[in-house]
């Protein structure tokens, strides 16, 4: 056999190999072979599963089924887009090979957690819990576990929230009953070395980061107002932003907590959810004063800003979950809404937001949109359908 023919029937050979490695349902018609920046994971929280899906067809590929209580869960991807790492309620860590649409490996790491984040480098998974309590770090390869952090203050283990991955292999959290920020430096995985900052506020719920790494930001649910460090600095140290600004009014009944990991970063401005308000706060990137406020529809639940920031998409709190309303970032005004239908829990917007993807759990499908004429573009059908996580997140801070 000649050189060119042996190269030509070698390289058909490789792509048979290929196509026959993944299972039918996964590999796509035909080829056997598949991308996976394109692809995403739906939550079907009654059921355990995960709906496998691709962006551009705006197809389901397969369902992944046997992932436990996921009525509160979320997703992080490894570098290379292969894998998304779920963090369930009921404390399990599952490790899901997007290729394959199949379980690489479970574990149950807690009894109760409620979120994670993966290292920069995409090495160490780390698990936010509210019972026992604190972080675990775990081998993003093989999910065995490499350390604890008990994030124990006054003799009492606290509940985490607000778990975030930040530049230099880094964790940022927040500690809900003792109201506290830490700081996790993994360099040494083993032995996490702990910057703590305490009497940071009541009840932070949650926390976000920015994109680039630099300001961490938690809110409080026992008082008007969050809570700012910047970590470029080289003594950081919290401080107080948009301290009262629900002051001198009627406190609300909140139906639903805000998320602050759906906020919307737009050029100098960021633009977050109130709590237990019908508005969306707006504060200067800079400074993080309070530039403004958006009245909406109802008690915001997620704020999230399309890629190019030029747009926010704010979905709603139970009862008036079935809208979802879009904020002009320069103008600060509602130019558009629409009602999808029952529960809209959740928003995912594609790498470069030319479409976002809705979850209307009560009506069992996910709704596509066009970002630029607001049309309704597709429907999936899902099961009951809450987060939605797309590959691109693997490439971002804080996501």
């Amino acid at each position: 056999m000649r050189r060119r023919d042996l190269v030509k029937w070698l390289g058909l050979a490789a792509g048979a190999a290929g196509a026959g490695a993944l299972p039918a349902h996964a590999a796509g018609a035909g080829t056997g072979l598949r991308g996976t920046g394109d692809l995403g994971v739906v939550v079907e929280r009654a059921t355990g599963s995960l709906l496998l899906v691709e962006n551009s067809s705006r197809t389901a590929l397969a369902r992944i089924d046997g992932l436990g209580d996921l009525s509160h869960a979320s997703a992080v991807f490894s570098r290379c887009e292969r894998y998304a790492y779920v963090f369930g309620r009921d404390g399990g860590l599952t490790k899901v090979d997007l290729l394959g649409a199949r379980i690489e490996r479970r574990i149950l790491q807690a009894g109760n957690s409620i979120g994670g984040a993966i290292s920069d480098d995409g090495r160490l998974i780390a698990a936010a819990n509210y019972d026992p309590g604190g972080v675990r770090l775990f081998d993003a390869a093989t999910l065995e576990p490499l350390a604890e952090i008990p994030a124990e203050s006054a003799g009492r283990r606290s509940k985490v929230v607000g778990l975030e991955d930040a530049p230099g292999r880094r964790f940022v959290f927040s500690l809900y009953d003792a109201g506290e920020i830490w700081i996790a430096d993994c360099a040494d995985p083993g032995r996490p070395a702990v910057t703590r900052f305490p009497g940071i506020g009541s009840l932070p719920y949650d926390g976000l980061i920015s994109s680039d790494g630099r300001h961490y930001i938690a809110g409080l649910f026992g008082e008007d107002g969050l809570v700012h460090v910047d970590l470029w600095h080289e003594q950081p140290k919290p401080r107080r932003i948009l301290a009262g600004y629900g002051r001198g009014e009627e406190r609300l009944p909140v139906y639903k907590m805000p998320h602050l990991e759906g906020w919307a970063h737009a050029g100098d401005r960021f633009l977050l959810p109130a709590i237990g308000r019908s508005e969306v706060l707006v504060c200067d990137a800079a400074t993080f004063e309070e530039i403004g406020r958006v009245p909406v529809h109802s008690q915001p639940v997620f704020v999230e800003a399309r890629p190019d920031g030029r747009h926010a998409w704010v979905n709603f709190a139970h009862p008036k979950n079935d809208t979802v309303q879009v904020i002009d970032t320069r103008t600060l005004k509602v130019i558009q809404e629409m009602k999808p239908g029952p529960a809209v829990l959740h928003m995912e917007f594609t790498g470069r937001g030319h479409e976002v993807w809705l979850s209307v759990r009560d009506a069992d499908r996910v709704d596509v949109y066009d970002t630029r004429t607001f049309a309704k573009v597709a429907e999936v059908p899902a099961r009951k359908p809450s987060g939605i996580f797309f590959t691109a997140r693997a490439h971002r801070t804080g996501m």
